[in-house]
């Protein structure tokens, strides 16, 4: 007898945790090469923010009381002259190093200049930034795990640093079962369009993935599906995704080509309505674990699979936490699915911010799906009511 399936939330930490323990290993790239990775180590300042005193406003350095002989000009970029000797004072610019010496700094826009002279009332706070007091050299600003954003390169670059240490992005391959598709044209003559293929790339793109282009449909044997895994598996991805072929149907292969590869299971089968025959499997290949995600083959249902395992997959790899979830509002009722999780889309309303069911919504459907942004998740045994707060699993 087979086990009954695994609560979804569970599932999701099971997948997360046997993906951190394979995560990816640890590249430098240079920083341009950086963006949407994910910092290896901890980004620390190679000196002290800033490095030395800097002006913060365009104005006059000044020692001793006014109003102050102007004996010369500090620049950004140089190293001014120390200021010696009461009422003197340098012109400076905005992000200048401040001269040792100097008392005041007065804003140009409170200053009067006559001949060499300048005077004015300086402003009672500090107008220059210390060494260090935005950060000390060493002091770790982001942890590990951290999403490499722009912000983030400009931070390493303040910093000092040329490269980072990060995980690379995980590699993809996708696979789709089926005689029945088709990859062109309408459906006819009992054959359906495949709309998995040309759009889970799509997703697995999306979410920072360097995904293979699809191959063709793979047949309906065992031998095909095996091979198809195998070759897919030696091209040196991280990850395959399957679709179709989830259950124990007269064409349904996964399985048993997944025992022929001496895969185990992570999760096999998840009580969430739509897409509860998911699976995630590990593989050991080339002296290291690769996962094979299989999607059922049911456009939703597919899609359902993806954002519920193959999300914390991807973040294990990566080395980053397990994904958090936002929450939204429901403005309409959303019934429960008995004891199992309820993934229902839903789309957010631009004027209120409510969540509210959209409909065409079948697992074999997807229409709903392209203009929903998310699926409002309804706990076990719960039902969703106008005015709950529940989280909301977003699409890609």
């Amino acid at each position: 007898m087979s086990a009954p399936p695994e609560d979804w939330a569970s599932a999701r930490r099971s997948v997360h945790a046997a993906a951190w323990r394979a995560q990816l290993a640890p590249v430098t790239v240079p920083l341009a090469e950086a963006d949407g990775l994910t910092l290896a180590t901890a980004l620390a300042p190679r000196s002290d923010l800033p490095a030395f005193p800097t002006s913060s406003v365009d104005g006059w350095a000044l020692r001793g009381r006014g109003p102050w002989r102007i004996t010369g000009r500090v620049l950004a970029g140089n190293v001014p002259a120390p200021l010696s000797g009461d009422g003197v004072a340098v012109e400076i610019a905005t992000g200048a190093m401040v001269p040792e010496g100097t008392e005041a700094i007065l804003r140009v826009e409170h200053s009067t200049r006559s001949g060499d002279l300048v005077d004015g009332t300086p402003k009672s706070e500090r107008e220059w930034r210390m060494p260090g007091e935005e950060a000390r050299a060493g002091e770790p600003l982001l942890p590990a795990g951290t999403p490499v954003t722009p912000a983030v390169i400009g931070l390493a670059a303040s910093c000092g640093h040329d490269t980072l240490p990060v995980r690379p992005a995980p590699r993809a391959a996708m696979l789709v079962f089926g005689d029945e598709l088709l990859t062109s044209g309408p459906p006819a003559d009992g054959r359906i369009r495949d709309a998995l293929g040309p759009s889970v790339p799509a997703y697995l793109r999306r979410l920072g993935v360097v995904c293979k282009p699809t191959a063709a449909p793979i047949k309906d044997t065992l031998d095909a599906h095996v091979e198809a895994l195998r070759a897919a598996l030696e091209s040196g991805v991280d990850l395959v995704c399957t679709t179709g072929g989830t259950m124990h149907g007269p064409v349904d292969h996964l399985h048993p080509a997944l025992a022929e590869l001496g895969a185990a299971y992570v999760v096999n089968t998840v009580a969430v309505r739509p897409g509860f025959p998911m699976l995630i499997a590990a593989v050991p290949h080339g002296g290291r674990t690769r996962f094979v995600a299989g999607l059922p083959g049911n456009p939703q249902s597919a899609v359902v699979a993806l954002v519920s395992l193959v999300v914390p997959l991807l973040a294990g790899l990566a080395g980053r936490p397990e994904p958090g979830l936002p929450r939204v509002t429901l403005g309409e009722p959303v019934p429960g699915r008995g004891d199992y999780t309820h993934l229902a889309l839903v789309r957010i309303d631009p004027v209120d911010g409510l969540a509210r069911p959209v409909s065409h919504v079948g697992s074999a459907m997807l229409r709903g799906l392209a203009g929903a942004q998310g699926f409002a998740v309804i706990p076990p045994g719960a039902t969703g009511r106008a005015g709950d707060t529940v989280e909301l699993v977003e699409v890609p």
